[in-house]
């Protein structure tokens, strides 16, 4: 993270199952098991992601979420988390957006991550992981969202010690290294 006037500006990284692995799933059809069904008349794309409704059990919400585009350069001042079930969003149009992450546990800013999506790919954020609310760019955008409803409170939010910056040039070059592979 280099230094920014406005702070320290975050490197965004293209979206992949593997660099974020640490936070939850990507929900995307590449590489994901798939077979036919209804009489070969549907293809079903299975187990995307783990829907974890923690131990104090609950059940599962399936909400929709519309969000405001934000405009670069945006400030990242909070992240806030889910302790007792993990939280998904599955885009309804194929608009990138994007995600800043950090690690379940205590918030450790210096592992704070930042990546942009294709447009077509979700997110489940695993339970407990740190992570800012919907970041939508360009236009107004709705997912369709996955949660845990029940007992218990579920929602915890964090001021940043600091005031971390996703850049237009760092949204460029994760998009440009996008379009590389």
């Amino acid at each position: 993270m280099g230094c920014d006037m406005a702070g320290l500006a975050l490197k965004i990284e293209r979206l992949t199952r593997e660099a974020f692995k640490l936070f939850g799933d990507v929900i995307e059809l590449p590489g994901a098991e798939h077979f036919a069904i209804n009489g070969g008349t549907t293809e079903r794309f299975h187990d995307l992601a783990t829907v974890d409704l923690g131990p104090a059990g609950g059940r599962a919400l399936l909400n929709v979420f519309r969000g405001q585009p934000r405009q670069l350069p945006y400030e990242v001042k909070m992240l806030e988390r889910h302790p007792l079930g993990s939280q998904a969003f599955i885009p309804l149009k194929t608009t990138p957006y994007m995600v800043v992450v950090a690690p379940a546990g205590e918030l450790d800013v210096s592992r704070m991550r930042a990546f942009v999506s294709d447009g077509w790919q979700g997110v489940n954020y695993a339970r407990g992981v740190w992570h800012h609310p919907l970041l939508a760019l360009h236009e107004v955008s709705d997912f369709v969202v996955v949660d845990r409803g029940g007992e218990g409170h579920n929602c915890d939010e964090r001021d940043l010690p600091g005031v971390y910056v996703l850049t237009q040039a760092a949204l460029d070059a994760a998009q440009a290294a996008q379009k590389a592979a």
